[in-house]
């Protein structure tokens, strides 16, 4: 970190507040890169930094993450130590603050990659604190001489925040005519050149990223700051869909949470394929569903009725019932019962 970094603090060390942004999925401070060679990815004005406090208090309400937790705890602490040192003329070693995530998807890497973003801004060591994330089809492209112009767009949309780089592994070379080189030569240039306000995220599988990594010394050097995301229990699986549930303001009837409980176990049968919490939000929509098909059979909906998550709404999800008829669900709504046989006349009005 240099001398410019600890400038940016100035005397109040938490900065100042900002309003409190909802997520997850967390805010949306990241700009997508997709296909378009010829512009950037837009970003929005630089926000005021965050207080400290409120960026921890959001990092402690993300369900499990322990280890995660932990070592952003402990960034943040060798930061602040830091600064102090300096404040008090005492020598330093510079700290490396580009980070390898490592995890199966839906672990929660592009959340803590946005959150980092805020707490480095909030620190002072980044002059916006936005997130821009890409992947390879943002960085690379088909034809000579263009991969470098193409990833230079992408990093000054990056300047003053955080550039995430998704899968990187699929950077390195696939072919003799590969330009993935290229867009890392032109990454690990820039993370020099601009090492006073960039930081540089990759993320991707575990043994993958371990690969990519060791494939370039130069990423060995810039690179030293690894975490690991572990796959969500499920418990804390099931804790995920009843957060969904409170910020949509749904509720669970009686039964749900168990038979969700079983559901989760039974889909989480390969975490890879599942997807961790993006499994689980998957499993909520599909459930949102079932409920908006048996609400529509109905005369009448009230507001218990719209929130209310019931077990046949989780069993048609499951497999475990079969749906009703379309045409049957119709006439129950439009026409009566037929009457008796042998019903009277009077007995009809």
């Amino acid at each position: 970190m240099s001398e410019h970094n600890l400038s940016r603090m100035g005397t109040d060390f938490w900065g100042s507040p900002l309003p409190v942004r909802k997520e997850e999925d967390q805010p949306g401070g990241a700009a997508s890169t997709g296909n378009d060679d010829t512009m950037a990815p837009p970003v929005e004005e630089p926000a005021p930094p965050e207080k400290m406090e409120d960026l921890q208090a959001e990092l402690d309400s993300y369900i499990g993450l322990a280890a995660v937790k932990k070592e952003v705890k402990n960034l943040i602490n060798m930061v602040t130590v830091y600064k102090l040192r300096r404040d008090n003329d005492l020598p330093t070693t510079d700290l490396s603050l580009h980070m390898v995530f490592s995890g199966n998807p839906g672990t929660g890497k592009t959340t803590i990659a946005r959150i980092m973003a805020r707490i480095y801004h909030a620190l002072g060591i980044l002059s916006k604190g936005q997130l821009v994330e890409v992947d390879r089809s943002g960085l690379v492209a088909g034809y000579v001489g263009q991969t470098a112009l193409k990833t230079s767009k992408v990093i000054d949309s990056a300047l003053g925040g955080v550039l995430f780089i998704d899968e990187a592994y699929a950077l390195n070379g696939r072919a003799e005519n590969d330009f993935g080189q290229e867009a890392i030569d032109t990454i690990l240039k820039a993370m020099e050149d601009h090492r006073d306000d960039l930081v540089v995220i990759v993320a991707g599988y575990d043994g993958l990223m371990d690969a990519f990594i060791h494939s370039n010394p130069g990423l060995e050097s810039r690179f030293n700051r690894f975490l690991h995301f572990d796959d969500y229990s499920v418990d804390e699986m099931l804790e995920i869909f009843k957060m969904q549930c409170r910020k949509g303001c749904y509720e669970l009837g009686d039964g749900v949470e168990q038979q969700l409980r079983e559901f989760i176990a039974e889909e989480n049968t390969n975490s890879i394929s599942f997807g961790n919490a993006r499994g689980v939000r998957n499993l909520f929509e599909r459930i949102l569903v079932n409920q908006a098909n048996r609400l529509a059979a109905l005369d009448a909906v009230t507001r218990e009725d719209l929130m209310k998550i019931t077990t046949r709404d989780v069993a048609l999800a499951r497999g475990l019932e079969e749906e009703p008829e379309c045409g049957a669900a119709q006439k129950s709504r439009s026409t009566p019962d037929a009457p008796p046989a042998g019903a009277a006349e009077e007995d009809l009005k």
